[in-house]
């Protein structure tokens, strides 16, 4: 009886792109994935809700990546969220951007997902019990930070569930800031002030080995030819 083999397919797991791809990219690359890596934070979270002027949008995915803020969040209820390419600058492919827009109404959805996650809701909004953005205490723990639509702001859901409301110094005539140009002055000053704190706001190593590994096959030319090649390749096992 003739041996035969069993192919098997393989799935490349975070470590063996990173492996594979080592040789793919250069060394300048490679260091500078890990230098924007080494500043990258899940500790604050941004979420837009109903977003509608797509520049708006892509701005803040912008600054997002800027300022070292990995994961951004889009709750689409009326309106959903499209890329200005001229705008993102290419930002996006850098986040973990996630989408609510599975329900008539999402916000809800996303708020639950934020706290199982760990994260307290903070609105960005003028509100009774507010307090300056620069005096938002970071120390309590991972925040969300949630920004309205450019004219009607958050909606009374985020309103009415949120754990805290800061807002941003005015001193002028108009009563509110782009939403862009909010949503950078808040991440200007809550990231600053967060790396001048004694607490871990890194990302856990996991994360970190699999945004390496998704941002090298970025990287690296022809990536995905060479991880299907070697998971082609499978496994033989002979039995005689």
């Amino acid at each position: 009886m003739f041996p035969f083999c069993i192919f098997i397919h393989i799935t490349m797991d975070s470590k063996q792109i990173i492996e594979l791809l080592t040789n793919y990219i250069t060394t300048d690359r490679l260091a500078t994935l890990n230098k924007v890596l080494d500043e990258r934070t899940e500790y604050i979270s941004v979420v837009l809700e109903d977003i509608f002027q797509t520049h708006n949008a892509s701005a803040v995915l912008r600054s997002c990546d800027c300022f070292g803020i990995q994961n951004v969040s889009f709750i689409e209820n009326r309106y959903s969220y499209m890329e200005n390419k001229d705008v993102a600058m290419g930002s996006s492919q850098w986040l973990s951007i996630r989408r609510f827009n599975q329900k008539e109404n999402n916000t809800l959805d996303a708020i639950s997902a934020m706290r199982n996650a760990g994260y307290r809701i903070v609105a960005t909004t003028p509100h009774t019990n507010d307090v300056l953005i620069k005096d938002l205490d970071l120390t309590k723990g991972k925040i969300a930070l949630f920004f309205g639509s450019e004219k009607p702001g958050l909606s009374d859901i985020v309103m009415q569930n949120a754990d805290e409301f800061v807002r941003i110094p005015m001193y002028g005539f108009t009563e509110s800031f782009n939403i862009s140009v909010s949503a950078a002055l808040c991440l200007y000053e809550l990231t600053a002030k967060l790396r001048n704190l004694n607490i871990d706001w890194h990302l856990s190593p996991q994360i970190r080995t699999d945004l390496l590994a998704q941002w090298m096959k970025l990287s690296a030319r022809s990536a995905e030819g060479l991880i299907r090649e070697y998971e082609k390749r499978g496994k033989g096992i002979a039995e005689g």
